[in-house]
């Protein structure tokens, strides 16, 4: 098995529903995002996948989160933007990239992780 890492960075806000505690209120992150790829086997260029267009497609989907206040932003303004749920999210949204992108690629998407700050990170498994 095979695996490429691909991280993106991202300024948001967000505030804890039903959180009692110093977080609870309206604040920012430097978020960081880690996407974790995996598969079987590599191409005819011996790559897993193509860096470039991993990360323009991650781009995408996290320019959709990036300067906002996520409690505002679908799938957040329902859910609590905790960063399990923004990991989640990325990884769910990056995995139906693919089965569009790439329909018979064996590139699946291993793990997202999620950092609010330098010693603080969630992770999500796709499986």
């Amino acid at each position: 098995m095979f695996e490429i890492i691909v991280e993106n960075k991202f300024p948001a806000a967000h505030a804890l529903r039903n959180y009692k505690g110093a977080t609870e209120p309206v604040h920012g992150h430097n978020w960081r995002s880690e996407l974790k790829l995996e598969g079987p086997e590599l191409d005819d260029c011996g790559l897993l996948a193509d860096f470039i267009q991993i990360k323009a497609w991650l781009d995408e989907i996290i320019g959709r989160l990036d300067h906002k206040f996520l409690n505002e932003t679908p799938p957040f303004d329902q859910i609590n933007p905790s960063a399990e749920n923004v990991a989640k999210f990325i990884a769910d949204e990056f995995g139906k990239v693919l089965k569009e992108k790439s329909p018979s690629a064996t590139v699946q998407v291993a793990s997202v992780r999620v950092w609010e700050t330098d010693s603080c990170s969630a992770v999500y498994l796709p499986k």
